[in-house]
């Protein structure tokens, strides 16, 4: 059963934020950046390599050629540190001075503005395996227990804003969320076999289902999806395992005993009819017991039986 208390945590609403195309605003940024560096080197290539240009005037249009040169580098700069790029199944969240702006999702070179801080959140499909965890069960009895949980960011906004650290987050939700689920089920049935309570060793589905809820409810507060999870160890915890497997194997003789006992009782009851139906012979209440005894013997024993032929007369 999932747990009845939910995480709370501050809501994020995530939205969309359209960047531009990243080729072209590098395409500018270069522009700005390189040209005025070209136009500002030319006046001194220029005294160097021709000999009729006045120095003077070379030395005056290059300090004239500053004043927009610096200018132009300076913004050059500033449009291409704007530039990042995003991968497919990837999400950037944006925030301006502390303040969400939106989600990235456009997957290519894409550029915005560069006062934004970048934070790229994954949203593939990961696999994390919890360690093997020693938990009680609902009799009491000490287990060891993993799973395998594969989960991915739904909502990047919340994963980054929500909580501190989303992968440790779903770390030790994941083990809380195994631990519960284990105490509220029992390892396997006890004595009665015809119990129909969902065990940890029998429920399957059932099992598997109710941690998927549990994860579901406590990862929520993270923007985090639980697509699957699995039990990958179960077994008695090493103090006890011994005790258990011979408790099983005697219930397992019990068990088949009781099969071959039903299966006995009905043949004798089968012959000692079809030699009252046929009149083979005719049995007093002695000598039936007799009988019975002897192929109840013959039919449970778990050895071969040697059979003692009687030569002589029925009653001797």
């Amino acid at each position: 059963m999932a747990s009845e208390s939910r995480i709370a945590s501050p809501v994020i609403v995530d939205k969309r934020f359209r960047s531009a195309n990243g080729f072209l605003m590098f395409f500018i940024g270069m522009l700005l950046f390189l040209a005025p560096i070209w136009s500002f080197f030319t006046p001194i290539l220029g005294m160097f390599f021709d000999r009729g240009v006045d120095d003077g005037a070379g030395l005056l249009a290059i300090v004239g050629r500053i004043s927009y040169v610096v200018p132009c580098v300076i913004l050059g700069v500033f449009i291409l540190k704007g530039l990042y790029t995003v991968q497919p199944n990837q999400a950037v969240v944006l925030l301006l001075f502390g303040d969400y702006k939106g989600t990235d999702r456009s997957a290519g070179l894409r550029w915005v503005n560069p006062f934004l801080s970048k934070t790229r959140v994954s949203e593939r499909a990961q696999n994390f395996v919890t360690e093997q965890l020693k938990v009680n069960d609902k009799n009491g009895n000490p287990i060891e227990i993993a799973a395998a949980i594969v989960w991915r960011v739904s909502d990047a906004a919340q994963a980054t804003l929500g909580v501190e650290d989303y992968t440790r987050f779903v770390t030790v939700q994941s083990e809380s969320s195994v631990r519960h689920m284990a105490s509220e089920f029992a390892y396997d049935h006890g004595a009665d076999d015809s119990s129909t309570e969902v065990t940890l060793r029998s429920g399957g589905d059932a099992i598997v289902h109710t941690l998927r809820n549990e994860l579901t409810t406590r990862l929520q507060a993270a923007g985090i999806e639980v697509i699957d999870t699995k039990l990958t160890h179960l077994a008695y915890a090493p103090e006890i395992a011994g005790a258990m497997l011979r408790r099983q194997q005697a219930q397992a003789v019990l068990s088949a005993r009781k099969i071959i006992v039903e299966g006995a009782v009905g043949m004798v009851e089968l012959a000692l009819k079809r030699l009252a139906e046929n009149q083979i012979v005719e049995l007093d209440d002695e000598r039936k017991a007799a009988m019975v005894s002897n192929l109840m013997v013959v039919l449970c024993s778990e050895k071969d039986v040697t059979p003692v032929i009687n030569t002589g007369s029925l009653y001797q």
